[in-house]
């Protein structure tokens, strides 16, 4: 019997605005049997993150473009229902680049085994690309040395909340910022931060400063806009800024001017870098490994935010830009 399964594919380019439903259709389509080498993937969770509006704006050059009609792009957990000689035997969970499907035929080259003693779905969220963007960022580019004050932007969500941990865990001070007093209670209550912002409380260049007295050592920005400004204005000597997302882009679909304050960097002999997390591709078997030995000796915790039912896909998306979800955002087929 012929396999059919839903799709969700791109329907429209979401440049200077934000998503609306109309971007995606639904639709009912027909797979191939599985050929040679290939299997047949049942899509388990699917995993949302903010960098997807900007695959689907085609303003990442680090991925292929989208065109209208592609399955929408994202990463999923999928356990295989039929092989015909695939990498992967029936009945394994693998993790990668799904899309929005419900099943898929691949030859699994760019999957992996889902191997932890966690919950599956930690491959997406602390194991996944929101545990090693983290990593790396904080590591390979923010390079903190204990006694370091870092200081995070968008700190609540699924990868600043992994960076203000990975900084304690390497004997720094973290502050966090997020918007509303339950974000920032979980800030210091649950994700162990020293201090927590509330930028909605407003003049966050005080509140910096008040919590950061001695400047910031490592900025971790997600952010971008008004709040990288803001933290720039309050580095300290020699300080690294980590460049990792700009959330508060992704409604106006511009790129956020440059920050006024940038020329701190001279003042306090200061860098600032951005970086894309695949570079570091060959080392996260090894990451992965660390990060799941943080959340064993409870050094480390993750906060996951799933949400049921296919048809809510989109839906799921816009959580991530209107500040709904607590963690890492995913959905469960």
């Amino acid at each position: 019997m012929p396999t059919t399964t839903r799709q969700w594919l791109l329907n429209g380019h979401p440049r200077g605005r934000g998503i609306v439903e109309d971007d995606f259709k639904l639709v009912e389509t027909e797979l191939p049997d599985p050929g040679e080498g290939e299997m047949l993937l049942q899509t388990r969770w699917l995993g949302f993150d903010p960098a997807q509006k900007g695959w689907m704006e085609n303003i990442a050059d680090y991925v292929a473009p989208m065109a209208i009609g592609d399955v929408m792009r994202g990463s999923g957990i999928a356990e295989v229902i039929e092989s015909n000689g695939g990498r992967f035997k029936v009945g394994d969970m693998v993790f990668g680049t799904t899309g929005w499907t419900e099943h898929l035929v691949t030859d699994g080259k760019d999957l992996t085994k889902v191997e932890t003693d966690l919950s599956p779905t930690a491959v997406l969220s602390v194991l996944g690309t929101t545990g090693v963007t983290a990593y790396c960022g904080l590591f390979k580019v923010g390079k903190p040395v204990a006694g370091d004050t870092v200081l995070v932007s968008g700190a609540a969500g699924a990868t600043g909340s992994v960076v203000g941990q990975l900084a304690k865990i390497a004997g720094c001070r973290a502050v966090g910022i997020a918007g509303g007093p339950d974000k920032c209670k979980w800030l210091v209550e649950e994700a162990g931060y020293d201090a927590a912002i509330d930028y909605k409380a407003g003049d966050v260049k005080a509140q910096i400063k008040e919590h950061c007295p001695r400047g910031v050592d490592v900025i971790f920005d997600n952010v971008g806009g008004e709040i990288l400004n803001d933290m720039l204005a309050n580095i300290a000597t020699a300080a690294r800024v980590v460049i990792c997302g700009g959330i508060s882009r992704y409604e106006t679909g511009s790129l956020p001017a440059g920050p006024q304050n940038y020329f701190n960097l001279v003042f306090r002999r200061a860098s600032m870098a951005g970086f894309i997390v695949l570079d570091w591709a060959s080392e996260f078997p090894q990451i992965r490994k660390r990060l799941e030995g943080f959340v064993h000796d409870e050094t480390l915790h993750y906060q996951e935010d799933i949400q049921h039912g296919f048809e809510n896909a989109p839906d799921t998306l816009q959580r991530l830009f209107s500040g709904k979800n607590r963690g890492k955002q995913m959905l469960e087929l």
